[in-house]
């Protein structure tokens, strides 16, 4: 089974794939760059430990997001079971990596997703680390044209994609918000056993970037005190968490940014970081320091980013944890930082 084409007919030919040819991908699957070519259809289970059978941890709106995706009602995000990268210091390892979640018919997500547009008003669906489930989001995404919803479709992703998968999902998607990880090839093999993250990222936000542009709407005024006066309705903007004792990666990638997309691609700079779990290596067992994201993003203002939004370090939740978006999966409600939102709307 081959990949719809890009172009012109690529819209038309992926609406009119059946949802047996699009099951069909999982027979051998090479959706992530692992190319594990297992039968998942049959239980077989590759880097991602997931057959085809499409597992979900949690669907709700989400406040944790940028700006331009959260506003004021949330994000409709989508948090998938399993994770082709698995990341040592992944915040989300209860679901990506210990396998938290259930299955979920097609029907059944799309439903939700409606829901929560009517009873929440959420300004966009948000696919968090879907790539190893792309052929069921097609699926979901032609339910919810069908059904009216008008909204957004947010492919929210690792940066570890192979580039014949967005193809697929490039009619699908209206919003790519990508990682990119490391610059540092050695640190990707430690830390997420892709020691070709780097030039494979960078070639698939290269393709997000020629499918979708960049973010838009973005105002021109930086100044603004309201930012963000809408959502955002298209375009790549891409993320970078920048992890203790690694300050070179982050410049490393950063500078590989730069020379490829130039100073107007938008930018978030992360520095929520905080050890998911006891037991990790070296300097991943602390915070990030405030003086190690400064320099983070004094570096990226000296290259030239013209769009960066960050995130401060000081806690802004009084009476909350102090990182309100680190995530407890074995909880009915994951977000602490969700929670409040919701109850201040």
């Amino acid at each position: 089974m081959g990949y719809p084409n890009r172009g012109e007919g690529a819209f038309q030919e992926t609406e009119n794939m059946r949802s047996e040819d699009l099951m069909a991908l999982y027979r051998s699957c090479q959706l992530c760059p692992r190319r594990c070519r297992v039968n998942r259809v049959e239980g077989e289970r590759g880097y991602c430990r997931e057959a085809a059978e499409m597992r979900v941890a949690l669907v709700e709106p989400h406040f944790g997001e940028e700006p331009p995706f959260t506003g004021t009602k949330g994000s409709g995000t989508v948090f998938f079971s399993g994770c082709s990268l698995r990341c040592r210091y992944c915040q989300n390892y209860q679901i990506s990596m210990e396998g938290l979640g259930r299955d979920w018919s097609v029907e059944e997500l799309s439903v939700k997703i409606l829901e929560l547009k009517e009873w929440a008003g959420i300004h966009n669906v948000n696919f968090v680390t879907p790539d190893h489930f792309f052929p069921h989001t097609v699926m979901v995404v032609s339910r919810l044209r069908e059904s009216g919803f008008q909204e957004p479709v947010i492919y929210n992703l690792s940066g570890y994609q192979a580039k014949k998968s967005l193809a697929l999902i490039e009619p699908c998607a209206d919003i790519y918000l990508p990682d990119f990880k490391y610059g540092d090839s050695a640190l990707a093999e430690a830390l997420s056993r892709a020691a070709d993250y780097p030039e494979v990222a960078l070639e698939a936000i290269s393709e997000m970037v020629r499918q979708k542009g960049f973010l838009d709407p973005w105002p021109d005024c930086a100044d603004q005190i309201e930012p963000f006066p809408e959502t955002a309705k298209s375009g790549v903007l891409v993320r970078h968490l920048v992890l203790p004792g690694h300050i070179a990666n982050s410049r490393k990638a950063l500078t590989m940014l730069y020379a490829e997309f130039g100073p107007g691609l938008p930018l978030s700079l992360m520095s929520q970081y905080t050890p998911p779990k006891p037991g990790l290596p070296g300097e991943l067992s602390r915070p990030v320091k405030k003086e190690e994201f400064l320099a983070v993003l004094e570096y990226a203002m000296e290259l030239g980013f013209r769009r960066i939004l960050y995130q401060p370090l000081d806690s802004e939740w009084p009476g909350e944890p102090e990182r309100p978006f680190l995530p407890d999966f074995t909880r009915e409600r994951p977000f602490a930082g969700n929670v409040r939102n919701r109850a201040q709307r």
